[in-house]
């Protein structure tokens, strides 16, 4: 459908500092997707990761502070329950927030639905949630092979060789 995902694991510069990335990969970006599903505590510690949060709220303020294309980011925010961020993130309750249910089924469904008014459809068909569901899951079925093919452990797949294996699967498996 020609979008590239984007990831602060794409450049591996330690003389880089990782937010800075973040924040170049948002000012970048029309489209972002933030799910806040993952709050529960850390065993260790017994606090939460609030990372998706941040980089919530750089993304809004991008679109709020920024210039030209920035203002016109499209931005999905998900939850496992509708409601369930007001707990610890009320600030956004103005925002639309999804609730995917916790299942890749779930988040599925709710990023297709959210991209399908952005696409041309006379340029781009998407595929129902449970086809991009079934493909997916080829896809990770076909991951092993993949990485056998081209000398690579699929245990320790850095994103930049992930993203690479999605898009050889996907040119050999086209709709």
């Amino acid at each position: 459908m020609g979008f590239r995902a984007r990831c602060s694991l794409e450049a591996s510069n330690a003389g880089n500092v990782r937010i800075d990335k973040i924040q170049d990969i948002i000012a970048q970006s029309k489209y972002s997707i933030h799910d806040l599903s993952r709050t529960q505590l850390d065993r260790r510690n017994r606090l939460p990761r609030f990372n998706m949060p941040l980089e919530l709220g750089i993304d809004l303020g991008c679109k709020r502070f920024g210039k030209g294309h920035e203002q016109e980011k499209v931005v999905l925010v998900m939850d496992i329950e509708r409601f369930r961020y007001q707990r610890f993130i009320s600030d956004i309750s103005g925002q639309d927030v999804y609730a995917h249910g916790g299942t890749q089924g779930g988040i599925v469904n709710e990023v297709r639905e959210w991209l399908r008014p952005e696409l041309d459809p006379r340029r781009v068909v998407i595929p129902s949630g449970a086809e991009i569901l079934r493909r997916f899951r080829a896809f990770k079925r076909a991951l092993p092979a993949i990485c056998a093919r081209l000398h690579w452990d699929p245990e320790r797949l850095g994103f930049v060789d992930y993203a690479y294996a999605v898009a050889s699967w996907i040119s050999a498996n086209p709709l």
